[in-house]
């Protein structure tokens, strides 16, 4: 009988920790009742300290008008509303003004009814009626809130976390609201590098550790399962200590989503995001000027084309948010085009934006797009990009990296686009493969036809920009991406060689500065970005490892593969004094380039695409290599072309 009992009440527990809420009603009724208990208690205590002789009927009375008061003012006040666990000052402001107005109501109603006390007897009485109701409501809620706690931490099976705070942060912490929407973490308080402290923040204590020893002292005590950072900038700073804590200790790192992902609905507070390597290859915020971007794009149309690939798809989201008149998507993928048609539908539904399915290398459908919105900015974002690919077809990349961007600008010419914005690559600076050299090719053709416009040897308006950066975080097809499939069958993480270095920005960082240069730009120049310290690959993929809570060579083998076709081992330092100027922005630099005569490029373009279609492989690496004579081969098949 004992034990049926033990589990009737362990059931009614788990059953209470997993509700969300009273019924409001119910809350309401105890409020009454409470609110009438009060009353009662007061009166009745009144009457025996005053030696009142209360007519049993006037006391019936005064209850049944607490009864009538406290409805009218629970009622007006909405005490009964809010959840009790959630409870804020605001709630409790609520309380007192229920308290405060039932008790003026009681005073005026029993001075008119109740003849057995006089007026300052009734004063006293709804004085102490105000205090008491206050203060059993109060009280009430927070031993609800109380026994709430006691219960959850007692049954649920949450994991438990400590927030990460810095030493001298001086706000307030999300642990109150994760504790209030989330039911997937336990939030057993604070967890700061220094020297000891018995502080507590929120009721929640922080704790302070000084090196791997204490951190592991304090997560065997607590249980702890993961560690909460607020932002990428705390991880950044805590890259090589706290983090590297973590992960000897293999407890899992969290990150705290940010406002815009949270109304995006990529992610909640019930399913906090791990900290990935982006995170801590992560760059300070780059400022840019918003308000300018958005009163030149203002109402404008606005053209992507690669509209569904890694920078396209997250140049128009970001567009999204500077009230374009229209916004045209230009892409032949067509799958990812309609992902992220979805997406836009749901994030921005008051945006106005027009998919397109169509190739930049079929000049028809291109200047039927023109033709049909009159695009007033173009970005072009469309390209082949992977060296490998591009080596082994250098015909496609011409056809696609070259002729589609000639496609794009003499189409923006003739329908009147405001600027051309290409997106190019810093494998264009000296290139030592065919993708970079047909990046090139594609800088000068739009370069020269920029300059012949400004010149008035070509007739037109439009202004040509060309922004240049290197690797991008996470994008499709990139090491990152590669090295998570990798990790999630087991390894190995392949690298083509331990010296290779690569420089990285976040595909976010990109944009911004894609948006920026487009802005500043004025036509004809090739701006180039900061892209920050280099980062040796093989150090990544160790990284990436131990960010798993594995050890890399034991848990996970690292494999070199040797230099693909096309590779070298260090890319060029895109922002340097002597081939840059600088700009306004710290982070953008105006590239220094020969300039083309625009007549006799388009001459040699127009034959480099011809032997392109013809599939004249090796004539046409021949005759980049004549455009472009700083390309020379690297690893490849092409090399013999150099002698």
């Amino acid at each position: 009988m004992t034990s049926i009992n033990v589990l009737k009440i362990s059931d009614f527990i788990i059953l209470f920790s997993k509700q969300k809420y009273f019924n409001r009603w119910i809350i309401f009724f105890i409020d009454l009742f409470f609110s009438v208990l009060s009353t009662f208690l007061v009166f009745a205590t009144l009457g025996n300290i005053l030696k009142i002789s209360l007519p049993v009927h006037e006391f019936i009375y005064i209850n049944l008008f607490s009864i009538l008061c406290s409805t009218i003012c629970f009622l007006s006040c909405q005490t009964y509303k809010g959840v009790i666990r959630h409870s804020t000052f605001t709630e409790t402001g609520r309380i007192a003004i229920a308290s405060f107005v039932k008790a003026a109501l009681m005073i005026v109603v029993l001075s008119c009814f109740i003849h057995s006390l006089s007026f300052l007897q009734v004063f006293l009485g709804g004085l102490l009626d105000l205090f008491l109701t206050f203060f059993i409501l109060t009280i009430f809620r927070a031993l609800l809130i109380i026994m709430y706690s006691m219960i959850v931490r007692s049954v649920a099976n949450n994991e438990r976390l400590l927030i990460y705070r810095e030493e001298d942060a001086v706000s307030n912490s999300p642990a109150t609201s994760l504790w209030k929407q989330s039911d997937n973490y336990q939030i057993e308080g604070y967890i700061r590098i220094g020297k000891k402290s018995k502080i507590r923040i929120g009721g929640c204590p922080v704790y302070s550790v000084k090196d791997q020893l204490e951190f592991n002292g304090l997560v065997n005590r607590k249980g702890i399962k993961a560690i909460l950072f607020t932002d990428y900038h705390a991880v950044k700073a805590e890259s090589e200590r706290l983090v590297r804590y973590c992960e000897r200790k293999k407890v899992r790192m969290l990150m705290l989503p940010t406002v815009d992902e949270l109304k995006g609905g990529t992610v909640n507070l019930r399913n906090l995001p791990e900290v990935r390597i982006e995170d801590l290859l992560g760059r300070d915020e780059i400022n840019i000027n918003l308000k300018e971007i958005a009163d030149e794009l203002g109402d404008k149309v606005v053209m992507v084309t690669g509209a569904a690939g890694s920078i396209g798809s997250e140049l128009c989201r970001q567009l999204c948010t500077f009230g374009l008149k229209q916004l045209i998507l230009f892409d032949s993928a067509e799958t990812p085009m309609h992902t992220i048609r979805l997406e836009l539908a749901d994030r921005f539904p008051d945006v106005v934006f027009t998919p397109i399915m169509g190739d930049v290398r079929m000049l028809a459908r291109v200047e039927s797009v023109f033709k049909t919105f009159h695009p007033q900015y173009v970005f072009h974002a469309a390209a082949y990009k992977h060296v490998p690919l591009m080596e082994e077809n250098p015909c496609e990349a011409v056809h696609t990296n070259v002729q589609g961007t000639c496609n794009m600008a003499d189409m923006s010419v003739k329908y009147g686009a405001d600027k051309f914005i290409m997106i190019s690559t810093d494998k264009a600076v000296n290139p030592t493969n065919v993708m970079g050299a047909s990046k090139r090719l594609a800088e000068i053709y739009v370069q020269s036809l920029s300059i012949a416009i400004s010149k008035g040897l070509h007739p037109g308006k439009t202004r040509f920009i060309t922004t240049r950066f290197g690797n991008v975080l996470g994008s499709n097809g990139s090491v990152i991406p590669r090295f998570r499939e990798q990790l999630a069958k087991g390894g190995p993480l392949t690298v083509t060689h331990p010296d290779i270095i690569r420089y990285f920005m976040t595909i976010p960082e990109a944009c911004r500065l894609v948006l920026e240069a487009a802005f500043m730009g004025k036509g004809n120049e090739i701006f180039v970005f900061d892209m920050g310290t280099p980062v040796k690959i093989a150090d990544l993929a160790r990284r990436m490892i131990e960010l798993a809570g594995l050890i890399p060579e034991k848990d996970i083998e690292i494999k070199y593969t040797g230099l693909r076709p096309g590779e070298k081992l260090y890319e060029e330092l895109l922002a340097t004094k002597e081939n840059t100027l600088p700009t306004n922005n710290t982070k953008i630099f105006h590239a220094k380039v020969r300039e083309y005569d625009f007549t006799d490029i388009a001459i040699v373009v127009s034959r480099l695409v011809d032997l392109a279609i013809r599939v004249e492989k090796l004539e046409t690496v021949k005759v980049m290599k004549l455009i472009v004579p700083e390309f020379i081969s690297k690893n490849s098949e092409y090399e013999k072309l150099d002698k």
